[in-house]
């Protein structure tokens, strides 16, 4: 159930490799998150350069640099997933974006927030994904 944004800058990416994106991201989380297939929710939005402020180095190991190319990967998703997985995700991202469009590494930045499944409705107004005791008893 994560629901992906993918904020990148404007006039960096064309639509053919905005899908790209898309689908690689969702492909990692099949592979390390076992999400199902279908379970596809994502919106790119391009920013203007001059608002993202960031520190080009920080955190970065072996004296790599962030571009004015960063893109910004924020998944909200139920937790219950290993640091393992969690950093796996991460590396699986990455790899495959930079494979795909050789976009630095160090230009891609993801956050992972965790928000329990009562918080989620996928439309309709239900809160699908909450199996209450009352619910079944219906």
């Amino acid at each position: 159930m994560p629901f992906v944004n993918v904020y990148y800058p404007e006039g960096l990416l064309n639509k053919e490799e905005i899908k790209i994106i898309s689908h690689t991201i969702h492909h990692s989380l099949i592979e390390q998150f076992k999400i199902p297939e279908d379970d596809y929710f994502h919106i790119c939005l391009p920013y203007p350069s001059e608002q993202f402020f960031y520190d080009p180095s920080y955190l970065l190991e072996g004296g790599y640099k962030r571009s004015n190319k960063m893109i910004h990967i924020s998944i909200t998703c139920a937790p219950g997933r290993t640091i393992n997985q969690k950093k796996n995700l991460y590396q699986s991202i990455s790899k495959a974006i930079f494979n795909q469009l050789n976009i630095s590494t160090a230009d891609i930045f993801i956050t992972l927030n965790e928000s329990s499944v009562e918080n989620w409705s996928f439309g309709q107004g239900i809160a699908q994904m909450v199996n209450t005791k009352e619910e079944k008893e219906k």
